[in-house]
C-alpha cells in the first residue's frame, strides 16, 4: 500500500506542476505534496531532512546561476546578441540557424538552459518576427537548451545532482562530454535545418504588444562599459569555479560568492533593483526542487528505485550506455527529467563514470521528445505563447521524433569514444 501512495502522490504531483488547474507557483503544489509523505509515514522527518540537506549545495548554485543571468541580462548582454543575430538574418535562413544556434549552446553552458529558455528566446523571437523560416530557428532554440547542456555541469540542473557521485572536476567532467555535446549539437541542428517546416504566414503581434520595446532602436545595442564588466565577472566565475572544483570546494558556495558580487555592481550601477535580482533567484522553484527531492526520496524508498534498478544492465560497454540512455530518456519523458536524475542517481552509486554520463545524455537530450520532458521545455513555450510564435505542434514533433533518437544515440557513441580516450 505504501508503494502505491508513493507513485501516485509523485504522479499526481507532476501532473498538477505540468498541467496546472490554476497558475499558481510549483510550490504550491510541492509544498503540500512533501508534507503529505511525511505526515503518513512515507517518509521520516528525518530521512527528509536527509534528502534536502543532501540537496543544498545544489540548490544554492541554481539560485545563485539564476541571479548571474539576470544580472547579464540587465547589462544588456542579450540585447547585444541581436545585433549578429540580424547580420545573420540578412545572409540567410541557413546563416541566421547557425548564428541563433551558436549562442544558444553558449548561453546555455556559461548560464544554463534557463537562460537560454527566458533570457535568450525573446532576442530570437524578435529578429525571426515575420520570417518564413521562423519555426527552424525557434525550435533549434529549444532543443539545443535541452540537447546542448551537456558541456559543463552548470549548463542543467541534472549536471548539478551528479558532479558529486561522479567525483570529476570541471575540466574532466567538461572532457568527456565535449564530444558529446558537439555530436548532439550537430544532429540537432541539421535535424531543424532540413526538417522544419517553414512558416506559411508571419505571426501576428501579441495582444498590447507594444512596438516600441521590440524596435531596432532598443534592441541594438553595443556592448557598454558595464556589460563588459558584468562579461569579465561571468568569465572569472567559471575560472573560479574550475579551481574549486579542482580544490574539492563546492561549486554552490563559490557560485553565491560569484552572484553576490555580480548582484553588488549591478545594484551599484543602477542596472537592476534588489526586488529584480530577488525575483530572478527563484526561491519559490527552489523551494518546490527541493520537496520534489524529498516527494521522489519516498517514491524511490517504496519500490521505484529498484524497478528502476532492476532495468539497468550491467558493464560499461557501448550497449550498455545506450541502454542506460534510453532508458533515462524514456523516464524524463514520463516523470520529466528532475524527477527521473532524482531516482536514477542513486540507483547507479558505485557504477562507472561512464554509465553516469550516459544517464546524464539521457535525461538532458531525451526530453526533447515531448512538451513534458524538460521544465525548460515548458518554460519555453509560454514565452512562444506570449508572442503568439509557438510552433505548431506537428512541426515540433516532424523534427524532434527524428532528432531525439538520432541525437540520443549519436551523443552516447560520442561519450563511449570520449571515455575509451580520458577513462
Amino acid at each position: 500500500m505504501a508503494e502505491v501512495a508513493a507513485i501516485v502522490i509523485l504522479v499526481a504531483l507532476l501532473a498538477l506542476v505540468i498541467r496546472p488547474p490554476r497558475p499558481w507557483p510549483e510550490l504550491a503544489w510541492g509544498a503540500p505534496a512533501a508534507a503529505l509523505v511525511v505526515v503518513i509515514g512515507l517518509e521520516t522527518p528525518g530521512e527528509a531532512w536527509d534528502a534536502v540537506h543532501e540537496l543544498l549545495p545544489t540548490l544554492v548554485f541554481l539560485a545563485a546561476i539564476l541571479v548571474v543571468g539576470e544580472v547579464a541580462e540587465a547589462a544588456g548582454l542579450f540585447d547585444v546578441a541581436g545585433e549578429p543575430l540580424q547580420a545573420a538574418a540578412r545572409r540567410g535562413p541557413t546563416a541566421l540557424l547557425l548564428a541563433v544556434s551558436a549562442i544558444a549552446v553558449a548561453v546555455t553552458t556559461v548560464l544554463s538552459l534557463d537562460a537560454t529558455v527566458v533570457l535568450f528566446t525573446p532576442v530570437v523571437l524578435w529578429v525571426v518576427r515575420g520570417r518564413a523560416d521562423r519555426d527552424t530557428t525557434l525550435l533549434a532554440t529549444v532543443f539545443l537548451a535541452n540537447g546542448a547542456s551537456l558541456l559543463l555541469p552548470v549548463a542543467n540542473l541534472t549536471n548539478l545532482l551528479a558532479i558529486d557521485q561522479l567525483g570529476l572536476s570541471f575540466p574532466a567532467f567538461a572532457a568527456r562530454m565535449a564530444l558529446p555535446t558537439v555530436v548532439s549539437a550537430v544532429v540537432i541542428v541539421a535535424a531543424c535545418r532540413w526538417l522544419a517546416p517553414r512558416a506559411v504566414v508571419a505571426a501576428p503581434p501579441a495582444a498590447g504588444h507594444d512596438e516600441e520595446a521590440t524596435s531596432p532602436t532598443r534592441r541594438r545595442a553595443r556592448m557598454t562599459y558595464a556589460g563588459r564588466v558584468v562579461g569579465a565577472g561571468i568569465g572569472m566565475l567559471l575560472v573560479a569555479l574550475v579551481v574549486a572544483s579542482l580544490e574539492g570546494v563546492e561549486a554552490g558556495w563559490v557560485a553565491a560568492v560569484g552572484a553576490a558580487l555580480l548582484s553588488g555592481y549591478a545594484l551599484t550601477r543602477g542596472l537592476a533593483r534588489p526586488r529584480r535580482l530577488v525575483r530572478a533567484a527563484s526561491f519559490e522553484f527552489v523551494a518546490f526542487v527541493a520537496c520534489l527531492q524529498i516527494v521522489v526520496d519516498a517514491a524511490r524508498h517504496h519500490g521505484l528505485g529498484d524497478a528502476v534498478a532492476d532495468r539497468l544492465p550491467g558493464g560499461q560497454g557501448l550497449g550498455t550506455l545506450v541502454a542506460v540512455a534510453a532508458l533515462a530518456a524514456v523516464l524524463a519523458n514520463l516523470v520529466n527529467n528532475l524527477p527521473a536524475t532524482l531516482i536514477l542517481l542513486p540507483t547507479l552509486a558505485g557504477r562507472p563514470v561512464a554509465v553516469v554520463l550516459a544517464m546524464l545524455i539521457g535525461v538532458n537530450v531525451g526530453p526533447n521528445l515531448t512538451y513534458t520532458g524538460s521544465l525548460a521545455t515548458l518554460l519555453w513555450r509560454k514565452v512562444v505563447r506570449a508572442d503568439r510564435s509557438e510552433p505548431a505542434t506537428g512541426a515540433y514533433y516532424r523534427v524532434t521524433l527524428l532528432a531525439t533518437p538520432a541525437a540520443l544515440i549519436a551523443a552516447t557513441v560520442a561519450l563511449w569514444v570520449s571515455v575509451r580516450a580520458f577513462g
